[in-house]
């Protein structure tokens, strides 16, 4: 076949099952694109192929299954495959990379989770660098406000494609923005994906608020707050002179995550704020709430950094060292103006 621009010829892999998976899956193939599909468990695969869509995760949105070849082998997946969005939640990422014997070199990566990975306190391209030898050039991270249920709506969104190499974040921002998609492109990775991190746990922090039945004036005041406190810390971790923290990968990522009733670290958020236990909240929600990890992760990369973060504070104060949620935001309140 021929093809007008290279990249049109990428060979594709989505990395995961679980909806974000399914929305990116839903964006790549916009423009008529055929793709490959990893999905850990192989029945998940098969409900997928007699029914057109993912059985789990977003199964209004219909596929056509001639245009997608399904892997349950990860090994196949890669070596199949150009370029591989991971689309993981974050706590999983290692485990899908354990399996993993090809080698990533000449491989463009692209990473689609909004998390940090747990117990290595990285942001995924940092990962990525370190452990398997991707040329800092070849990834790419999405970022900005896009709720997967949204895309499956095909409700304008807009996404923001971050990478050193700019020349590739242009060229996969354009081959993924459609009618209902807009992207922008930006050479700040590491601040988008650290403001990805951020933006999770002040929606938890919302959510708890939101349980205690804090109103709107004090949301107000919380997220405003939230802003400043990422622009802090991600100045101070990851210097970037033209960065603008009020463009859509940080503030309106933010608040998309604060506010909306499909957003997963509120939600899990508002049951802690309600009085349930991190554990019932998790297995209430069946869904990963990635704050509760990336809570952890940035408290401890703070402990070299001292960068003045009471809301961060109080949320691994009421996650980890179990203080109750109505004490620690009564604290909270006098920190913040």
């Amino acid at each position: 076949m021929t093809t007008k621009h290279k990249e049109d010829a990428w060979r594709i892999c989505i990395i995961g099952g679980g909806s974000w998976a399914t929305a990116i899956a839903k964006i790549v193939m916009s423009g008529g694109y055929r793709i490959n599909w990893y999905m850990r468990r192989p029945e998940q695969i098969e409900a997928f192929k007699a029914s057109g869509s993912n059985p789990s995760y977003l199964s209004s949105v219909k596929f056509d299954v001639k245009k997608i070849k399904f892997y349950s082998n990860i090994n196949l997946a890669v070596k199949s495959s150009d370029l591989l969005i991971f689309a993981t939640p974050s706590p999983f990422l290692k485990s899908h990379l354990q399996k993993l014997t090809r080698s990533l070199t000449g491989k463009y990566i692209v990473s689609a989770i909004k998390g940090i990975v747990p117990d290595e306190n990285m942001i995924v391209s940092d990962y990525f660098i370190k452990y398997y030898n991707v040329k800092p050039e070849n990834i790419a991270v999405i970022a900005g406000p896009c709720h997967a249920e949204e895309v499956a709506l095909e409700r304008l969104s807009y996404l923001t494609v971050g990478s050193r190499n700019l020349d590739f974040a242009d060229k996969f921002a354009a081959r993924i923005a459609n009618s209902f998609l807009k992207t922008y492109t930006t050479e700040d990775i590491r601040g988008i994906e650290y403001a990805s991190v951020l933006k999770n746990v002040y929606a938890i922090a919302s959510g708890i608020c939101h349980g205690l039945k804090y109103g709107d004036n004090f949301q107000a005041i919380l997220v405003s707050n939230s802003i400043r406190e990422m622009s802090r810390f991600v100045d101070t971790v990851s210097p970037e002179a033209s960065r603008n923290i009020q463009d859509s990968a940080y503030l309106g990522d933010l608040l998309v995550t604060a506010y909306s009733k499909f957003s997963r670290n509120r939600t899990f958020g508002a049951m802690i704020g309600k009085g349930y236990s991190v554990h019932a909240s998790q297995l209430e929600m069946e869904m990963i709430a990635e704050g509760y990890y990336g809570t952890k992760c940035i408290k401890e990369i703070n402990d070299a950094y001292k960068v003045d973060m009471p809301i961060l504070d109080a949320c691994y104060n009421i996650l980890y060292e179990r203080i109750a949620p109505n004490i620690e935001i009564k604290v909270l309140t006098e920190k913040i103006r």
